[in-house]
């Protein structure tokens, strides 16, 4: 059985170490790439804005339904056994069997990025998938393998009873806000608003280039993000979590938001964007920039510290998804235990380690852009649509502990804001997503039909 040992304060450090990961720090120059210039800063802009309106959906999910499993949670709650609450919840684990793995992975492997300031041997390619899997025509590097050894790490470091797991997490949140502080510090000192703000011609003119370019920064944005709801996935570890679980959820978008927003501006007003474009390690390089090879390479120990914070969070609350819906009968029995001495899901945890690591033989570009595709339709557009539904229940409505401000705005701009997002994703990528989803439609129409023959729970092992 779970047992209630996480505050309030592990609660934000526990989300805010998921969204302060290796994200930002390998996103930079992409997103400065997305819209060809410092203008990006508007990417991150209405990054805020949806990731706040989504929040707030989280946050009035979370109040209404308090538990262990996050989204899958929720849909239990709110639909039950009906064939729509049987569909929806069949799809969340679908989806996140890949998606899940894929977000741990980035961290990994974004770590291992880093490492390479120390370990220029990381970058060599050491084979390719084409010798592997025929037609597959992408290296496999160094990196990816020691993104696999960081993964058996981390699942290693969160084998241990949730009261230790937490007071580590607050150890490696710590490490993760000395690491922002000083890239904050540094830039700030060093500012210069001639290279801050060195727009380009045409940098904010109406075209469709620029809309483009606009969704793909928001794409990053958002995954930068990701991480503000993670505390929802322990629920059932939290005390008093139906006024905890917003209040995290709140705070921790708050304070990565004006992270978020000031390193940025501070990487920018040291480092010409045109440069920092092209950098594969920005902030070591700003860093090294300004105060010497030495400022830098422990700058970028304290990235990978902060990596290492990210994966530790993502993997202590995803690995209670497998155990959520097992225990509900959606997912094979096999996970729904504890162990017996450390009252933790060890066998759900041990499962995503798994997947995660084999995650981490991908391409990090294709692990970032799988990843929202496949979450935004049943995820995050699901969780709007039943903040709706809620709204018509009374029952549940009436021991809500927090209800979103201004209701719907702020569930119709998560709602414009996700599917901007998806809209403006390459086709390959929407394929990915719509594929993804037509499959799993059709995985749970057969496996709904089977579950209804034999009288059993679905999936039970």
């Amino acid at each position: 059985m779970l047992r209630r040992r996480l505050r309030l304060l592990q609660a934000v450090s526990l989300n805010m170490s998921m969204m302060v990961g290796i994200g930002p720090f390998i996103t930079i120059p992409t997103i400065i790439a997305a819209m060809q210039g410092p203008q990006a800063m508007v990417g991150w802009i209405a990054g805020v804005v949806v990731a706040l309106a989504d929040g707030l959906v989280w946050s009035e999910l979370a109040s209404a339904f308090p538990g262990s499993g996050g989204t899958y949670h929720f849909y239990d709650s709110a639909y039950g056994e009906s064939r729509v609450g049987r569909a929806l919840k069949f799809l969340f684990v679908w989806q996140f069997l890949f998606s899940a793995p894929l977000e741990v992975a980035t961290g990994a492997i974004g770590l291992a990025q880093y490492a390479g300031f120390f370990f220029p041997g990381l970058d060599a390619t050491v084979a390719n998938w084409g010798a592997i899997i025929p037609g597959v025509d992408a290296p496999l590097r160094a990196s990816n393998l020691a993104g696999l050894a960081v993964i058996e790490l981390v699942t290693f470091l969160a084998y241990r009873r949730i009261e230790v797991a937490g007071r580590l997490l607050v150890v490696l949140w710590v490490g993760m806000l000395l690491t922002v502080g000083s890239v904050i510090v540094v830039g700030l000192a060093n500012f210069d608003p001639a290279l801050a703000f060195d727009f380009p011609e045409g940098a904010f003119a109406p075209t469709s280039a620029n809309a483009m370019g606009l969704g793909a920064a928001l794409a990053i944005a958002m995954y930068d993000f990701l991480g503000y709801f993670q505390i929802c996935y322990m629920g059932d570890e939290v005390e008093e979590p139906s006024r905890t679980l917003p209040r995290a959820i709140i705070i921790s978008l708050l304070a990565v938001a004006t992270i978020y927003l000031t390193m940025n501006v501070s990487i920018l007003g040291v480092l010409p964007w045109r440069e920092a474009m092209a950098s594969e390690h920005v902030a070591t390089d700003m860093m090294e920039r300004v105060l010497g090879p030495a400022a830098a390479g422990l700058l970028t120990g304290m990235v990978v510290w902060t990596a290492l914070a990210s994966i530790f969070a993502a993997t202590l609350g995803y690995s209670r998804v497998p155990y959520a819906s097992a225990k509900a009968g959606h997912f094979p029995r096999f996970f729904a235990a504890t162990h017996p001495r450390g009252d933790f899901p060890h066998r759900s945890l041990v499962l995503l380690g798994i997947l995660g690591m084999l995650a981490c033989l991908a391409d990090l570009t294709t692990v970032i852009a799988a990843l929202l595709t496949s979450r935004i339709l049943i995820q995050f557009v699901g969780q709007i649509v039943t903040v709706f539904w809620i709204r018509t229940r009374p029952e549940i409505m009436g021991r809500l502990k927090f209800r979103m401000p201004l209701f719907p705005l702020p569930a119709l701009v998560a709602l414009v804001g996700w599917l901007y997002v998806f809209g403006t994703s390459t086709r390959a990528v929407i394929a990915y997503g719509l594929g993804s989803l037509v499959l799993g439609v059709a995985a749970f129409l057969v496996w709904d039909r089977a579950a209804r023959r034999r009288g059993a729970a679905p999936l039970e092992g």
